[in-house]
């Protein structure tokens, strides 16, 4: 892309899994992209980015559904999202899903190339670090399967973390090993994704950290639902939150607080 605009206009896809379960994760986001100098939108007419549809068979569905987001987002300088999964599937795995279309084809690829998971965009476009945020705690960091393999993302969420006061990382072994969600397979093949899980959560536990920190909600959600059945006292947050100092929440699968 030509030079980044001083102010972008960015357009934050939200997901569903935030937008449904973890909203704080949203509103973490957009903390982010203001503080870095971005004139945020938030399209009301987003929906998903396609993925469980495209992973399930259903190319017709997937496509349209990424139509849809294509029409809703291509006026922004970017599009940014607080998923390597959502992400991936927009810049990436999208491509198959219009072959035989060559108009759709050809916004497609236009939207994937300003296309951003959100923690790339701060370091390697806006070259953005966080300012005056303190977090005293241990962390260690899980590097999920589609940021990692078809983004690339892996030093960015370290260095935005390393501006965090206070902040203690402590190094997982296999972070970089799947964790058994992989959206509709924690489903189809449940036996087979509880045996990952479980190997994940050992692992973190190991490290002894106060948090696990990571960059999707879903395999958050399901390391913590493990981590909470196991009885361990690691709590998760997408880095997101951390970053934009939004860890006053209960973390991801822990109960609500009863109102003082």
């Amino acid at each position: 892309m030509s030079k980044r605009p001083s102010s972008p206009h960015v357009g934050l896809f939200v997901t569903c899994l935030v937008d449904a379960m973890r909203p704080s994760i949203g509103f973490a986001s957009l903390k982010l992209l203001e503080d870095a100098g971005c004139i945020v939108g938030i399209p009301e007419a987003q929906t998903c980015c396609g993925q469980p549809a495209f992973n399930s068979g259903a190319d017709n569905h997937a496509g349209e559904i990424v139509k849809q987001v294509i029409t809703a987002f291509e006026h922004f300088d970017y599009v940014v999202v607080p998923s390597g999964s959502c992400a991936g599937m927009l810049k990436v795995q999208s491509k198959e899903l219009f072959l035989d279309e060559p108009e759709w084809s050809e916004r497609r690829t236009s939207l994937a190339r300003k296309t951003y998971e959100i923690m790339s965009f701060l370091t390697d476009v806006m070259e953005f670090t966080p300012r005056g945020v303190s977090c005293k705690s241990t962390a260690t960091y899980h590097d999920c399967c589609s940021g990692l393999r078809e983004l690339n993302i892996h030093d960015q969420p370290r260095a935005l973390l390393s501006s965090v006061d206070g902040l203690e990382m402590k190094p997982l072994s296999g972070n970089d090993v799947c964790c058994g969600f992989g959206g509709t397979f924690c489903m189809k093949y449940p036996d087979i994704s509880n045996q990952i899980v479980g190997d994940k959560a050992r692992e973190i536990t190991k490290t002894n950290a106060d948090m696990l920190l990571a960059g999707d909600l879903g395999c958050l959600m399901n390391m913590a639902g493990k981590l909470s059945r196991d009885g361990a006292k690691v709590k998760a947050y997408h880095a997101v939150e951390v970053l934009a100092a939004m860890t006053d929440e209960p973390a991801i699968c822990e109960p609500e607080r009863e109102p003082s």
